[in-house]
């Protein structure tokens, strides 16, 4: 009997322990066994911003965008060089944080992080994920810190299991996408919000804690600009909840605005916006999901068309429907929103609840305009940020719901029955698609995994791209941010029109940064069908599929070369001239168009 109350007492340590040991392990799987490099245009773009910051080159970037380039250059009303050139897409944090990193291990030097010829994946791709990853982990803590403030230890723990175990999450951490640090942010946010929720409740001043909250809710947006949105439902929640309710609200309005004034005097000092680039965003949602092709565009189509609110309308009833993939794909978070009927005992937690529905409510709202989908990795994806608070009241208000139920209170065995139910639901995502991603993972483990290709393949740029164009010189791609993360070399994109090419090409010429190859890959010819292609590639729709044509055609067998349809477009005639060398970097999936022989390469590159 002496043995019981020690029994009890290791009951919790065990299962933190075993908690600990699976986080351990999926971690180290993940990142190592697991890992097949970045799979987002966003993160590369952003991974190669960072390496240009750890060189002391600032927020610049390798990624040319022709409308970007236009628009600047209509603004300063000069010829830009493309050297050094200033990024005004992204949010800095989220780069600033990884050029810190790469100063400390030394990746601003590319020559020493080169690929092996046995590597697949790019070294500096797990570094990136590492680091996202670090955060995620972080955020779990914290969430379970703020759960056990709001609820008890049962519920965070089961919100920290959910979280642990979902897939989305893990997708996340391992693309390299700025999500898993706005997690984080988020997560201290609304910790410090519950708090001065709490002293509110309990009659006494919030001011401290509040302020605290909007600090990590402006750093939220100096990582991703659609999160002000979510800072704006906390600044008018804040303004009518706290003491003193006007001092409340324009401290934490204040605490936003100053460094956004920054960010945006940079961005008018070199775009004449204060939106920069980041405004033609809005292309994913009123304008009609025409960003890639507006972005190729020196003069892009009309953003507001006769469809505006139907598009409005189209993008929230989205986010309604499919609001369980938005959460994460936790099942028990969207009942939340049915947890708004309930009458909980404590002030605090239900006041809570109305803090998390302002925010949630304006991050939709502004989801609406710049448009969202619940298709892996989407970037703008802010309500992932939501799911861990909003399974917590989902879980608390199932389990007052369980616990009502009178086979409950006659069999007690089953009182935690829901918990193991809900996890198993969860965590089947993750669990199913473990099986392959190990086979996938241990073919190759010698060469440390496979890449995410198509379209993806870190060795034809890092080993190939790289070695074939200089510093000074430039690649055109549709697939610039890889290019530029990988190749290490400036990149311009693919733009639809022979006019606009030639413009850009003529502009490089004028600043002896040539342009001395394009490079076609997967990303174009592998995005969509043939008629949706020719809207978006126009003039170069032949060299698009120039690839898959000479596959379709070709005669391995006799080693016959196939038929090419690039060098008979009369519209690209004076373009097919000056790049006359094709090299089929990876078959002829992709495909360097060179100014020059490229020596030393086969087919089977």
């Amino acid at each position: 009997m002496n043995l019981s109350p020690s029994l009890l007492e290791s009951g919790p340590l065990i299962r933190r322990s075993l908690f600990l040991v699976v986080l351990v392990l999926l971690a180290l799987g993940n990142l190592f066994t697991l890992f097949r490099g970045l799979n987002s245009p966003h993160a590369m773009d952003q991974a190669q911003i960072a390496r240009e910051i750890s060189r002391g080159n600032g927020l610049s970037t390798k990624m040319i965008r022709p409308l970007d380039y236009q628009k600047n250059k209509e603004f300063q009303k000069r010829e830009i060089p493309y050297t050094n050139y200033k990024d005004t897409y992204h949010s800095p944090l989220n780069p600033l944080l990884n050029a810190a990193i790469f100063k400390i291990i030394g990746a601003n030097d590319s020559d020493r992080w080169q690929m092996s010829q046995k590597e697949l994946v790019f070294p500096l791709d797990r570094v990136v994920a590492a680091v996202s990853t670090a955060c995620f982990l972080l955020s779990i803590a914290v969430t379970y810190l703020l759960i056990l403030r709001i609820f008890d230890p049962k519920i965070a723990g089961v919100t920290a299991l959910l979280m642990l175990f979902c897939e989305a999450f893990w997708n996340y951490s391992l693309s390299g996408l700025p999500q898993m640090l706005m997690l984080l942010l988020f997560t201290c946010g609304i910790y410090f919000a519950y708090r001065a929720v709490e002293e509110s409740s309990e009659g006494r001043i919030s001011l401290t804690s509040a302020i605290i909250a909007g600090v990590f809710f402006t750093l939220l947006a100096m990582t991703h600009y659609l999160t002000v949105w979510i800072a704006i439902g906390y600044v008018i929640f804040a303004s009518i909840a706290f003491r003193p309710r006007g001092l409340v609200g324009i401290s934490v309005l204040l605490i936003l605005i100053i460094p956004s004034v920054f960010v945006m005097l940079r961005n008018y000092g070199i775009s004449g916006t204060p939106f920069g680039t980041a405004f033609y965003n809005l292309y994913n949602g009123i304008g009609g999901d025409k960003e890639s092709f507006a972005m190729r565009s020196a003069v892009p189509p009309n953003l507001i068309n006769r469809g505006f609110f139907t598009t409005i309308i189209r993008s929230i009833l989205v986010q309604t429907t499919d609001i369980v993939p938005f959460l994460g794909g936790i099942v028990v978070a969207p009942m939340f929103f049915i947890s708004l009927l309930h009458p909980f005992k404590r002030p605090s937690i239900g006041t809570f609840r109305w803090t998390l529905l302002s925010m949630f409510g304006f991050s939709a709202l502004g989801l609406a305009f710049f448009g969202v989908s619940s298709d892996n990795l989407d970037p703008n994806q802010t309500h992932i940020l939501f799911a861990p608070v909003m399974t917590a009241y989902g879980l608390a208000f199932v389990s007052i719901l369980w616990n009502k139920l009178p086979i409950v209170a006659k069999v007690p065995m089953i009182k935690n029955l829901h918990h193991i139910i809900i996890i198993i639901i969860c965590a089947l995502p993750l669990i199913l698609s473990l099986p392959y991603k190990i086979r996938v993972g241990l073919i190759r483990k010698d060469i440390g995994g496979i890449p995410h290709w198509p379209p993806y393949y870190a060795p034809a740029l890092n080993l190939g791209v790289r070695k074939w164009v200089d510093e000074n010189q430039i690649c055109v791609s549709d697939q610039p941010w890889a290019v530029a993360w990988y190749a290490d070399r400036m990149s311009i994109w693919l733009p639809p029109t022979r006019k606009e090419f030639v413009e850009l090409q003529s502009q490089a010429d004028t600043f002896e940064t040539p342009v001395v190859g394009i490079l076609i890959s997967p990303s174009s010819h592998g995005s969509g069908p043939i008629s949706e292609l020719a809207k978006e590639y126009k003039d170069f729709t032949s060299l698009i599929l120039d690839g898959q044509v000479i596959k379709a055609t070709s005669l391995k067998s006799n080693k016959t070369n196939g038929f090419t349809i690039f060098n008979r477009d009369p519209k690209i005639q004076e373009i097919m001239v000056r790049y006359p060398y094709a090299t089929q970097v990876v078959f002829e999936d992709m495909i360097y168009y060179s100014d020059h022989q490229i020596v030393g390469t086969s087919d089977e590159n």
